[in-house]
């Protein structure tokens, strides 16, 4: 299984590569919330996958991540297209350096989980953190909107064991809403299928993708939202 800490650090662009075969989340965002003339804080934005989509509308973006190489790369994307709006930070889910009552919508993807696998002996502690930072930084009647994976290779959900005590905890404890919605891979080849699979996710997934010579790779993603 590769190391996704390392890729985060060392390979972000490549990373980039593989997340910009699925579709874009923003009209998915704009029906639990319309954007347009929200502050809005992106934690764990990554190479800006929300970012990006968000800034066009959005008052002001804050994008936070743990890991500075991927912030260059949302930085750079953000710039390119002429945004102004907009900010980065390295931070801590757990410890957002942002002030109380800052924001109207906090976005997440495929981010938070990391800190919520069972696999560590403190997840719920994590997510308690993450939950009372995230309303800490919301004004009242903010949106909170978080995106995690339900299965890659997947026609319909099939959420990773390790995250699903996580996933139970944002509706039963937290009072999350939630749908799921096909977040498929569009590859250009087999060839670039097999070896971004290979990159991210893992060889098992990659020989699949050339034994059954898949262009389109299947995924589900979960929605969970919360308005104060």
């Amino acid at each position: 299984m590769p190391d996704h800490g390392a890729i985060y650090t060392q390979q972000a662009e490549r990373y980039h590569e593989l997340i910009a075969k699925q579709p874009s989340l923003k009209s998915i965002i704009e029906e639990i919330r319309p954007v347009a003339g929200l502050d809005v804080v992106d934690l764990g934005a990554g190479s800006g996958r929300l970012a990006a989509v968000l800034a066009g509308q959005a008052r002001s973006i804050v994008a936070l991540d743990a890991q500075a190489a991927m912030l260059e790369v949302a930085a750079k994307r953000l710039a390119q297209a002429g945004y102004t709006n907009w900010s980065t930070s390295v931070a801590d889910h757990r410890s957002l350096p942002l002030e109380n009552d800052s924001a109207d919508l906090v976005v997440s993807g495929w981010s938070i989980g990391y800190l919520g696998s069972d696999t560590l002996a403190n997840w719920e502690d994590n997510i308690r953190q993450v939950m009372s930072e995230i309303k800490r930084v919301l004004r009242p009647g903010g949106t909170a909107i978080l995106f995690e994976t339900m299965g890659t290779g997947f026609e319909t959900p099939n959420p990773p064991r390790f995250l699903k005590p996580y996933f139970h905890a944002l509706e039963r404890h937290y009072g999350f809403s939630y749908r799921w919605v096909r977040m498929d891979y569009d590859f250009d080849s087999v060839d670039q299928a097999e070896q971004l699979a290979r990159f991210f996710f893992s060889d098992e997934l990659a020989d699949r993708i050339v034994e059954q010579q898949l262009i389109r790779l299947p995924e589900c993603a979960g929605i969970w939202w919360l308005q104060l």
